[in-house]
């Protein structure tokens, strides 16, 4: 890397220089209002000398699907941003976990007014480190956020849609105001929904269990990797539904997942102390297969790994 950043960028058709990639600064404002974005993870394995990105072709589906929500034209084909998307990892060499996010906004705004509707949509494909914290032992302590998470008919929850994230923000900027790591948002419903910016789980009584998709959540493409996982592999009983918040406090595991929070197991809610205080068996042999899994240690489910091409690269 260069000056803290890597030496290239996926924008609008090309990859180029990351300090070519430029905008004037009137450009910005309502343009990215309805931006929508995928966060994806590469992990590296040193001793194969490989990246491996984790469910790409899922996390490109959702992103053509959050395109079509918000009402912005997907102008290059899913199979073009996949391969961009590779061969950016592979020539920026990153040699470490690493995130990457490809990002769609309105292409066709002045920058002075909410009220201009346009459809034509630019992309921008960055990336940067990521350390994974996956069995380096992070915990965190829970409440339940006074914000309300956003619903359907409000600002649809399902897709990655950047404005969505201001609603877990205002919910982690509460909990961390008073003492807390993470918040865990109710819907209108006031059922519990999910977190700020990652899905929720929870066991009780040997089973799995997980707000539904209709409990205003993001339809979470790791929640779905551990579900499978649990059911698939270690015969877990799964259960979608929806969740009432003092089941939390009387559950025996509770985690969240997501990109960024990968699993990150929960070890109190509202200061009640989540089964012994510790990390629950469930939620260990999750965080090791999922671990496993992503780089490619574990053979199982090799189709949700993309290798990039690095330890081709490093032959040749």
């Amino acid at each position: 890397m260069a000056q803290g950043h890597p030496k290239f960028l996926w924008w609008n058709g090309r990859q180029m220089p990351w300090d070519d990639a430029t905008v004037h600064v009137t450009d910005l404002g309502w343009s990215t209002v309805g931006a929508i974005f995928e966060g994806i993870r590469a992990y590296w394995n040193p001793d194969q000398q490989e990246a491996y990105i984790f469910r790409l072709p899922e996390h490109m589906r959702r992103f053509g699907q959050s395109m079509k929500v918000v009402r912005l034209q997907q102008e290059y084909p899913t199979d073009q941003l996949i391969n961009a998307i590779v061969t950016l990892v592979r020539e920026n060499d990153s040699r470490e976990d690493t995130y990457i996010r490809p990002l769609a906004y309105r292409g066709d705004g002045d920058g002075k007014s909410i009220g201009g509707f346009g459809s034509a949509s630019q992309i921008l494909i960055n990336t940067h480190a990521m350390p994974s914290h996956l069995l380096k032992g992070k915990r965190q302590a829970a409440c339940i956020s006074s914000w309300t998470r956003i619903s359907d008919n409000v600002m649809p929850p399902r897709v990655k849609n950047l404005s969505n994230y201001r609603n877990g923000q205002l919910a982690g900027m509460e909990a961390a105001a008073n003492g807390y790591d993470v918040a865990i948002l109710l819907n209108n419903h006031g059922q519990v929904a999910e977190g700020g910016g990652s899905c929720l789980m929870m066991v009780r009584d040997g089973k799995l269990i997980t707000p539904d998709t209709s409990s205003s959540i993001l339809e979470s493409i790791t929640r779905d990797a551990i579900m499978r996982m649990a059911r698939e592999d270690l015969g877990i009983e799964v259960v979608e539904r929806t969740v009432e918040r003092t089941e939390l406090y009387v559950a025996d595991e509770v985690f969240m997942c997501g990109t960024a929070a990968e699993i990150t197991p929960v070890t109190s809610v509202d200061r009640y102390q989540v089964g012994d205080g510790e990390l629950g068996p469930i939620t260990a042999k999750l965080e090791k297969m999922l671990h496993d899994i992503m780089r490619g240690i574990d053979d199982r489910h090799a189709d949700w790994r993309t290798p990039v091409g690095l330890k081709a690269l490093a032959r040749a």
